[in-house]
């Protein structure tokens, strides 16, 4: 399971904690503000018809390279998705989506950062991590 979010929606030093190299953190109120502050655009948050681009995109890229999602959530603010295994480093596979739907919303006129650096994963090593993750991702749909 990746998870990404959209540029300066979930700063470290969140109140809700944050996640860096794998390790979640607790709020930091002077972290957070330092982030805020040294921000280069306003906040990205996804309209539906730029999550449905981000969606399609991501499948799109998905079949270019032959890996099976399991399942996808693409919310305002970030993005979930499980994905099968590819012989591939899983940095190389979040840089091809993440690519690959910035230059979808480019193509409709977004300009500037999408994306925060970085990614959070979770590995999924049997059935029963790998369906708990699924229906994670399919709660965050909206219905």
């Amino acid at each position: 399971m990746i998870t990404w979010t959209t540029y300066g929606t979930w700063l470290q030093g969140d109140e809700r904690g944050y996640v860096k190299n794998g390790k979640i953190y607790p709020a930091n109120k002077n972290l957070l503000q330092y982030n805020k502050k040294t921000q280069l655009q306003d906040a990205v948050k996804l309209s539906k018809v730029q999550q449905k681009i981000v969606q399609d995109s991501i499948l799109k890229e998905s079949a270019l390279q032959g890996q099976r999602i399991y399942a996808l959530s693409v919310m305002p603010t970030h993005v979930h998705l499980v994905a099968g295994y590819i012989p591939q480093p899983i940095s190389k596979i979040v840089a091809y989506y993440k690519k690959s739907t910035r230059l979808a919303l480019k193509a409709i006129g977004h300009n500037g950062r999408l994306w925060t650096k970085g990614y959070d994963k979770r590995f999924c090593f049997d059935e029963e991590s790998l369906t708990r993750r699924i229906r994670y991702v399919d709660k965050q749909n909206p219905t």
